[in-house]
């Protein structure tokens, strides 16, 4: 019976002891200990880059998504995407010339002068 004591404790210190290993190897290889049964994690595609507070409630956010960055706006009545597609600042930048402006997002007629902001003036 004494045997099967030592045999059992024998076997549980060499699991303490290359459990212990693979967690080291895992820490000193700058990966999760678990990626060698998982498998390593994929690389992130979503990011907050940065965020600026407007006022106490609203927030300018830039987000960036698979190497595109999008500016929003929150905390208001109503979320505003600002800017869709800004490419990264690092890459080399196109010149203002040769860039293509992008259309706006809203867009009314132009007023003439005199003209009612409500609609039409009612007839005397």
């Amino acid at each position: 019976m004494d045997i099967l004591l030592y045999l059992f404790l024998f076997a549980l210190l060499a699991l303490l002891a290359v459990a212990a290993v693979w967690v080291v190897k895992g820490y000193l290889n700058g990966q999760s200990p678990t990626a060698a049964i998982f498998g390593p994690r994929p690389e992130r595609r979503l990011g907050v880059v940065e965020q600026a507070n407007v006022d106490g409630r609203r927030r300018l956010i830039l987000v960036r998504r698979d190497d595109v960055e999008h500016l929003i706006l929150t905390g208001g009545p109503v979320d505003v995407v600002i800017e869709t597609g800004i490419g990264d600042g690092r890459r080399e930048r196109v010149s203002t010339a040769e860039a293509t402006p992008s259309p706006p997002i809203f867009q009314r007629p132009a007023r003439s002068f005199g003209q009612a902001s409500g609609g039409e003036r009612a007839a005397e």
